[in-house]
């Protein structure tokens, strides 16, 4: 099977070609410069960007794969969840190409593609689905941040999510309170890496409840208030770091810790990770420090895949439609809000 993918949840406009589980192209556009100036995702702006982008890209993407539209056998498309103005251009798109060439389509639910994500890897990128394990996943991205429990490829049950923020927003929200440039996520662990993470004490949230659920809201507050009676921090470049690097452990803390609590609850032994967070270089660190401790397996998506792409949409759809799932009618509409079961 030969299939396309379109993905165009958010900001990036991405194409991403598969055959046999094998990622033959993943082109992705990304529109970080243009949002800079706001300090956050513009949804107009960003529908404006994959209309005039989607195009340019999905060719690029047949080219290095070396196929043409006439070789296809299946296209997909994100269906949600996402900026709903955003969705649509990508998943219309998908629709109508497969209804032109006669060939199946298929919506993919966004946050299920990234549960298979770590199981992608490889030079090129190949899904391993071989050597699956069960596991607990951890999606964390600036919108979400939840707890997955997957039994087998294709069986998964949610645990946990966000009750507020998510912890990509609260890094976000935060590195705007410091004065950080967009996005702020990454930028405040770059200033974390050289930071002391012991400087400051903030909350941990729920870490202590017994439940799989996140909030990060409280934490994002504290940050204001910490300012607001300590203003002359920001004045002081280390403090400013040693803040960041403050900040960045509490999250850590609460991710590793109810991650690895649930995995060994549910007695399963492999843990896996994805989404845009999942870049963090101390997420990464601790979450493999916190499993080797525990003896579990760890598999982190590979960074190119942990944001918005369209090579996990079509690796999991194309899994999908050869496990028999029948294809999503042409007049299916997208699922802005469309919550993972």
């Amino acid at each position: 099977m030969t299939l396309l993918a379109l993905e165009t949840s958010c900001d990036e406009t991405s194409a991403a070609v598969v055959r046999g589980g094998r990622v033959l192209a993943n082109v992705v556009s990304s529109q970080i410069n243009l949002h800079a100036e706001y300090g956050g995702v513009v949804p107009e702006l960003a529908t404006r960007e994959h209309l005039r982008n989607l195009l340019p890209v999905t060719r690029l993407a047949l080219r290095e794969a070396n196929v043409t539209a006439r070789e296809l056998n299946a296209v997909a498309a994100t269906r949600g969840p996402g900026l709903p103005s955003a969705l649509m251009v990508g998943f219309k798109a998908a629709q109508a190409l497969a209804f032109a060439l006669r060939r199946a389509f298929l919506g993919v639910h966004h946050h299920e593609a990234h549960l298979y994500s770590p199981w992608v890897a490889g030079k090129p990128l190949t899904a391993d689905f071989e050597s699956f394990q069960p596991n607990v996943s951890l999606i964390v991205s600036g919108g979400h941040t939840m707890l997955v429990h997957v039994e087998a490829p294709l069986k998964h049950r949610l645990l946990g999510a966000t009750v507020d923020d998510a912890a990509g927003e609260c890094f976000d929200k935060v590195a705007r309170l410091i004065g950080l440039p967009y996005p702020g996520g990454p930028a405040l662990d770059r200033a974390a890496q050289q930071g002391n993470p012991d400087a400051f004490d903030f909350p941990r949230p729920m870490l202590s409840e017994p439940n799989d659920d996140f909030s990060f809201s409280g934490l994002k507050t504290s940050v204001r208030y910490f300012l607001r009676d300590h203003a002359e921090i920001l004045g002081d470049a280390q403090r400013v770091r040693d803040l960041c690097a403050c900040v960045q452990a509490a999250i850590v803390d609460v991710l590793v810790s109810k991650t690895v609590r649930a995995a060994r609850r549910l007695k399963v032994s492999c843990v896996t990770a994805s989404g845009g967070v999942t870049c963090n270089r101390a997420l990464r660190r601790e979450l493999a420090a916190a499993c080797e401790r525990n003896r579990l397996a760890l598999r982190l998506a590979d960074k190119s895949l942990c944001t918005d792409n369209a090579a996990m949409i079509g690796v999991l759809a194309e899994r999908k439609i050869l496990g028999g799932e029948a294809p999503t009618p042409f007049d299916t509409e997208i699922q802005a809000s469309w919550d993972l079961e």
